[in-house]
C-alpha cells in the first residue's frame, strides 16, 4: 500500500515537470489524434518514471523549449500511465519500436526524427539535446 502512494507521488512529479517545462499533456486517444494530425511540427516526449527519464530525458525536454528553432507544439504522453494515449501516439511512429522515454518529432502527422531510449539511457542530457537540436534545425524551419 505504501509503495502505491510513493509511485503516485513519483508520477505526479514526473507529470508536473513536463507541464512546468511547457509541454501539453495528452491523456486520451482523441487528444493525441487531434494534436498529431495538425499541420506543422510537434515534438512528442514519451514520459516515464525510470531514472533516465528523470535524470536525462525530462531535463533535455525542458531545455529544448528555449532553443531558437523549435516545433509548433510540445506535447507529452505518459507510458505506463496513459496507456491508450501512449499507444495511439506510437501509432504515428512508423518504423520504430515502443520506447520510453523517447522523443518523436512529427511534421504534418508524419514521423521525421526519433530519439529512442537507447539514445537516452547512459548518455548525458547534452547529448540528447544535441540530437534534438539537429532534428529541430532540419525539420522546424
Amino acid at each position: 500500500m505504501q509503495f502505491n502512494f510513493f509511485m503516485n507521488d513519483v508520477v505526479q512529479v514526473a507529470r508536473q515537470e513536463m507541464v512546468e517545462a511547457g509541454y501539453q499533456q495528452l491523456q486520451t486517444t482523441e487528444e493525441v489524434d487531434q494534436i498529431l494530425q495538425e499541420e506543422g511540427t510537434t515534438l512528442v516526449m514519451i514520459n516515464s518514471v525510470c531514472g533516465c527519464a528523470g535524470g536525462i530525458a525530462r531535463p533535455a525536454a525542458a531545455y529544448m523549449k528555449n532553443y531558437e528553432t523549435k516545433p509548433d507544439r510540445f506535447v507529452t504522453v505518459f507510458a505506463g500511465q496513459d496507456k491508450e494515449a501512449t499507444a495511439k501516439a506510437r501509432d504515428y511512429f512508423t518504423g520504430y519500436a515502443p520506447s520510453s522515454p523517447s522523443f518523436a518529432l512529427l511534421k504534418d502527422g508524419e514521423i521525421m526524427a526519433m530519439v529512442e531510449r537507447h539514445e537516452i539511457e547512459g548518455h548525458e542530457p547534452i547529448q540528447v539535446v544535441q540530437k534534438l537540436e539537429k532534428a529541430f534545425d532540419e525539420y522546424c524551419k
